[in-house]
């Protein structure tokens, strides 16, 4: 028997994958680039399952009206849900999963991030590119001098612990479950002890701005604070006040508060619609990046082999209630 799947947002590089995937496990994609909305869910019909991509919002309304089309199960290409209202969905029968992809993704980028703050990568990159090849007056750090504090310490966090015990560097953690050989603190220890905090926790009601004015307050002047979990784990209001007053060291950003309709299209030319991005981005000291540290190859295939796996496994789950 034949499952089928109805995949919304797919991408090219995704809809090749979910095509040459797909057969091998015994499920019928239903394929469409557009995302999911009140206009399309029709497509979903006789598919319980769906998979959605994290770049737009699913709103109520769609939500009840995939319900009413018969979806009952939502794998979402992310590990993160917060385009979506959880509970809404529960309320209406229907589940929702996250897949799991390479940790090692993400975890390259932030201490690509790491790296290039340190060394100011924004400033020289800019220089050279118009030909100036003076040296930048403020000399770079070293990780392995440095102290580097890891909020959150799951499966990338993890990847990024394992990754710095080859720079030498002095680890601090924080986490309800310690699950790596880091020294565990609290958070407030960590933040006055770090010379660069990483922020690697899930966005739920507890972690909302869970760096916010007064842990901000708690940083060194000099630290730097790299994030490329999700934008709200940042009071954003409050960074920029610390940013532009001279009171932290600098930011690198993979993730911010208004991203969403912002990150993923060319915007050149045209105002954007945050208050916040064009404020972080004047700032010389600060890395902006577009959600991008998910984006490799093993990453894709990863993220498209546990969509339909999770389909698989709530159709078993569901043949067996």
């Amino acid at each position: 028997m034949t499952t089928g799947i109805t995949v919304f947002g797919c991408e090219p590089d995704e809809d090749v994958l979910y095509r040459e995937l797909a057969p091998h496990f015994g499920v019928l994609p239903t394929i469409t680039a557009a995302a999911v909305s009140e206009a399309n869910s029709d497509l979903a019909i006789g598919n319980r399952c769906i998979s959605v991509g994290h770049k737009t919002r699913i709103t109520n309304a769609t939500l009840l009206d995939l319900s009413r089309a018969g979806v009952e199960y939502i794998s979402t290409r992310s590990i993160g849900y917060n385009h979506l209202d959880l509970d809404f969905a529960t309320g209406l029968g229907i589940s929702v999963e996250n897949v799991s992809y390479s940790p090692d993704s993400v975890a390259d980028f932030t201490l690509l991030l790491m790296l290039m703050a340190l060394r100011n990568a924004r400033g020289m990159i800019r220089r050279t590119d118009v030909q100036d090849y003076r040296l930048d007056p403020v000399r770079g750090r070293e990780l392995h001098d440095l102290v580097i504090g890891v909020v959150g310490t799951g499966r990338i966090g993890s990847a990024v612990v394992n990754r710095l015990r080859g720079f030498g560097c002095r680890i601090l953690a924080h986490d309800t479950q310690p699950s790596t050989s880091a020294d565990y603190v609290s958070l407030d220890e960590l933040l006055r002890l770090s010379d660069i905090v990483t922020l690697h926790a899930p966005l739920t009601a507890d972690t909302h701005h869970l760096l916010n004015r007064q842990r901000l307050k708690k940083l060194r002047s000099s630290a730097l604070v790299v994030n490329t979990g999700r934008g709200a784990l940042i009071d954003t209001e409050a960074l920029l006040a610390a940013l532009e007053s001279g009171r932290l060291g600098g930011a690198a950003l993979d993730v911010v508060e208004e991203e969403e309709g912002v990150f993923y299209a060319d915007h050149r030319g045209k105002a954007i619609a945050s208050e916040f991005l064009p404020r972080l981005q004047r700032l010389p000291n600060v890395l902006i990046s577009p959600h991008t540290a998910y984006y490799t190859d093993r990453a894709l295939r990863d993220t498209v082999e546990n969509s339909l796996v999770n389909c698989l496994k709530f159709e078993s789950r569901s043949q067996y209630a």
